[in-house]
């Protein structure tokens, strides 16, 4: 099953030209959803091929660089003929909604939905849900949470053996969740497959300084994408902002035990040059990468 990270900006609070304002496309399967909308996303869709059908968009903060995009992309979609709703998520929802309705957003030919969330929050997709998570920053924020269910557990031809059943499609039936009846016995899928295996999780953090409530949401997520706006050498800057060093997500990702950290939010000076970052981060926590616009990565299954 695909689920795929596509970065469409990963600068900080100031663009450059190497680095769009923040936005993440995640795909799984045939759903499609946004973390985040800076300034300009709906180019940055043309440019990676994504296309418009995203179905829902999850804002962290009602700062500009992680917002502003939204109203160019609805634009973009009525203008594509959009008829299906598209559903915002955000704290601070009303005043998302009362822009909206400024610019006239009712008439777009299509529902705009927004849906305020705070700490603890789920959105449920059927598959996987994406759960809010309260994070550090100078305004009232969020993070996300993308967690599938759990798979089943893989078949196990030992226990079929031990039953009588022979090689076939009954073992097909009872891998894929289905009973069987044999020798006039109904077999469930329980008796001959192990334990659930845990579905797959991505953590984006937006805009914070490292926090405890980070570290349980992510804990064992095979991605977590991290907040990385400066170098340790800026640690007061970056303790005025409200934003995190490298090393900092570093020892978040150490913590929380995930396999993989993505940092993102860059700043400008690190436009050109993201290696400081990395390097920031080496005597922490190994697997480590620096975002970049257009970026794309799918996450495996862990077994």
């Amino acid at each position: 099953m695909l689920l795929k990270i596509t970065f469409l900006g990963t600068a900080g609070t100031v663009p450059s030209i190497e680095r769009n304002p923040s936005s993440i496309l995640v795909q799984r399967e045939g759903v499609r959803i946004l973390f985040d909308c800076g300034e300009g996303t709906q180019r940055q869709m043309m440019k990676t091929k994504t296309g418009f059908r995203i179905s829902s968009v999850f804002i962290t903060h009602l700062h500009t660089d992680h917002f502003i995009g939204s109203f160019g992309l609805l634009e973009t979609m009525s203008l594509n003929g959009r008829e299906e709703p598209i559903t915002f998520y955000a704290p601070n929802a009303n005043f998302l909604r009362n822009l909206f309705k400024m610019f006239g957003y009712e008439h777009l030919g299509f529902p705009v939905r927004v849906i305020e969330l705070k700490d603890g929050d789920v959105v449920d997709f059927g598959e996987f849900r994406v759960v809010a998570f309260e994070t550090d920053h100078i305004v009232k924020s969020l993070g996300y949470a993308l967690i599938e269910k759990d798979r089943r557990g893989k078949f196990d031809r030992k226990k079929a053996e031990e039953l009588g059943i022979p090689p076939g499609p009954l073992y097909a039936k009872l891998a894929s969740g289905e009973s069987i009846v044999w020798n006039g016995e109904v077999i469930t899928p329980d008796m001959v497959l192990g334990e659930a295996r845990r579905g797959r999780k991505i953590v984006y953090t937006g805009d914070t300084r490292p926090c405890e409530r980070t570290i349980r949401i992510a804990k064992n997520a095979d991605v977590l994408i991290h907040d990385a706006s400066f170098t340790s050498d800026l640690q007061e800057w970056a303790e005025e902002t409200k934003h995190s060093t490298a090393k900092e997500a570093a020892e978040i990702a150490r913590l929380a035990g995930v396999r993989q950290l993505i940092l993102t939010h860059i700043s400008a000076r690190y436009s050109k040059d993201s290696k400081p970052l990395l390097d920031d981060t080496r005597a922490t926590f190994k697997n480590v990468i620096v975002a970049e616009d257009f970026m794309s990565l799918e996450v495996e299954f862990k077994d």
